[in-house]
């Protein structure tokens, strides 16, 4: 889930005309920017950053010559090498270093089924949505629809008059749902960082070069993980306050390598020496399977990727096959590391895998390695929920107060992703709560929604029906009862957050 391209890969620039039905009213110029930004600069409704690297300025400019779009063989497009690439980073984050607890939430054996069956149910959503989005752009004769211009559009092919009456809803809606699951990828951050950079400060001084040392390391009391977040705090507002996506791309590519790097000492220490997993639950309780729902969610939230890859290639008609292809290397990702690392540290495992890591130099430099790349993260995230909200403030106001405006919002939500990071400080409960409310409903609720009101005045198979009501149903009973389970372990944990030295797995 989250970095965009290194080096130089082709933006992922839209040239989309303006949205809206045959009869929609004519788009104000206060909302310019927010459409330009769904359409043009920003169009991975997901964990993802695509390579962002054109200005603002620059991305309006070409808005107003939609002449200027070319389906096939544009030469900025994509091959399918990069588009695979783009996939693959895309889905690579933090829900991925949470995934060997969310297999100790479900079982050894339960929570690798789980993971491929919910893999297998993302990428078929993926692939309605696509579906649905190459049938508004025939109906309609727009080279491109976005997420939001889909479900807008779905809604107005329903046989209902009430949904057709209030189809613009269904944009307010997925643009509701992006903001929130934006913003909570960014508290996500903020836990992350507080709870690796604490670990590595308390053991400081017992660290050692020796990684397979069996002595316990004494941390170091120092302070509550919550300061540490205050302390981020002024460096991520310094860090929104970069604005240009020319800028940020150069801090994605810095993410790009340093996470990458942590990926691949994480693998090597995982595969060594695994213990006996005969003591390992093959099932576990019922109660925390909604945990392990939220964490695999959220790991597999990104729908909203596929559209802008599969429009910006040079032959879109491989894309189902990169998808399939892309999307089967996640899962089987997603399931190694999962599996992998709760064998190597069983019930001890915590809610990112890099605190398990020993306190050895390697290792720690490890855990600030990927910590690095979630800083830097954490601009590109950002910059969705404040392209969509800040224009709304902005031309409210007189011109010369436009810069001050926008900085000051952007202060504002940096501040409340803290706010709720520290009233929800345990980082699996964030990532949990997160994929319960809003990535369920991205990635599993609403693309079967849409095939039904898209297709049905046309003709469906009762079976292709049902099949889209039954995924609807359990990505609804996942976000009430993973949002509920989540909620309700905050409250009254069952368990106190484990807090203990990595080479222990070694005893």
């Amino acid at each position: 889930m989250t970095t965009s391209a290194p080096g130089p890969t082709p933006d992922l620039e839209l040239k989309a005309p303006a949205t809206g039905g045959p009869n929609a009213d004519p788009v104000p110029t206060a909302t310019m920017s927010t459409q330009r930004l769904r359409n043009e600069d920003y169009h991975d409704y997901s964990s993802t950053d695509v390579s962002p690297e054109e200005s603002p300025s620059e991305g309006l400019t070409n808005f107003s010559a939609p002449g200027s779009y070319q389906r096939f063989g544009e030469s900025n497009s994509t091959t399918w090498f990069q588009t695979l690439i783009h996939l693959l980073k895309g889905n690579i984050g933090t829900g991925l270093l949470g995934l060997p607890l969310a297999v100790k939430n479900a079982g050894l054996l339960m929570g690798p089924l789980s993971l491929l069956l919910i893999g297998i149910v993302a990428v078929h959503c993926m692939g309605i949505l696509v579906k649905c989005a190459h049938h508004f752009c025939r109906r309609l004769n727009k080279p491109f629809v976005d997420y939001g211009d889909t479900v807008m559009y779905g809604l107005e092919s329903s046989p209902s008059s009430w949904l057709r009456n209030h189809a613009h809803w269904g944009r307010h809606i997925v643009d509701f749902f992006l903001i929130v699951t934006q913003l909570g990828f960014c508290c996500v951050y903020f836990v992350f960082l507080a709870d690796n950079f604490k670990q590595v400060i308390e053991a400081a001084n017992g660290t050692t070069n020796n990684c397979h040392n069996n002595e316990t390391v004494i941390l170091t009391p120092t302070m509550d993980s919550r300061l540490y977040m205050l302390t981020f705090l002024p460096f991520f507002v310094l860090l929104i306050f970069i604005r240009n996506l020319r800028v940020l791309s150069i801090f994605s590519l810095l993410a790009n390598i340093s996470m990458l790097v942590s990926l691949v000492m994480i693998y090597q220490f995982i595969v060594q020496r695994i213990p006996n997993p005969s003591r390992l639950p093959l099932v576990a309780p019922w109660k925390t399977y909604p945990l392990f729902f939220g964490t695999a969610i959220f790991a597999f939230e990104g729908i909203g990727m596929v559209l802008p890859l599969e429009n910006k290639m040079k032959d879109p008609r491989k894309f189902p096959l990169i998808l399939y292809v892309g999307m089967a290397i996640i899962t089987a990702l997603y399931i190694s590391l999962g599996c992998l690392g709760y064998l190597q540290f069983g019930a001890n495992i915590q809610a990112s895998i890099t605190l398990n890591l020993p306190n050895c130099w390697l290792y720690q430099s490890v855990k600030l390695l990927y910590s690095i790349g979630i800083f830097f993260t954490y601009a590109l995230q950002f910059y969705v929920p404040a392209e969509i909200i800040i224009p709304f403030f902005v031309s409210r106001v007189p011109e010369h107060c436009e810069l001050v405006v926008d900085l000051f919002v952007r202060t504002m939500l940096v501040c409340l992703t803290c706010i709720l990071a520290i009233l929800i400080p345990r980082l699996d409960l964030v990532i949990s709560l997160v994929g319960s409310v809003s990535s369920s409903a991205l990635a599993l609720i609403i693309p079967p929604l849409l095939e039904i009101t898209t297709y049905y005045s046309e003709g469906m198979s009762p079976l292709v029906i049902a099949k889209d009501a039954v995924i609807s149903i359990v990505g609804f009973v996942g976000f009430v009862v993973g949002t509920y389970e989540a909620l309700y372990e905050l409250i009254q944990p069952s368990n106190a957050p484990i807090s203990i030295n990595s080479t222990s797995a070694f005893i």
